[in-house]
């Protein structure tokens, strides 16, 4: 991740400081903080250049999901909860307040198959019900 390659944070701060270890506090502490400001500008500018809505990572996990929610068929129980059918499991989804009875919407917070079918039949974008820790904002 930072071209550090280690067994733990230690060593993984020993390697980075080796030609600094002896200096003086201030300039030790000078040297950390030059190093970790580059590796956050460098990581501001990969995220910068992300087009998706979604980190790398959670955009990988996301996309199987709309694939899987085809062919599920929804029906609105009331403004805001729906039921979804199809596939192994039915689920009962909020759109609210964001949940799924199938439980991976409440722990993800990244919407689940049941969710994803619910958005469409809704015509609410899926990537709104995405938790704001998962955008690249």
């Amino acid at each position: 991740m930072y071209n550090i390659t280690t067994k733990n944070m230690v060593e993984s701060l020993n390697s980075m400081l080796v030609n600094a270890i002896d200096f003086p506090y201030v300039a030790l502490l000078n040297v950390i903080q030059e190093k970790m400001s580059k590796w956050w500008n460098d990581r501001r500018i990969v995220a910068m250049a992300i087009t998706a809505p979604l980190t790398p990572n959670r955009e990988s996990e996301f996309r199987p999901r709309f694939a899987q929610s085809n062919g599920r068929h929804t029906s609105q129980l009331n403004p805001v909860t729906y039921h979804v059918k199809g596939g192994e499991l039915k689920g009962v989804v909020d759109i609210f307040n964001k949940t799924c009875t199938c439980k991976d919407f409440d722990i993800d917070k990244l919407p689940c198959v049941h969710a994803i079918a619910v958005a469409y039949h809704a015509q609410v974008s899926v990537y709104s019900l995405v938790s704001p820790y998962y955008t690249k904002e």
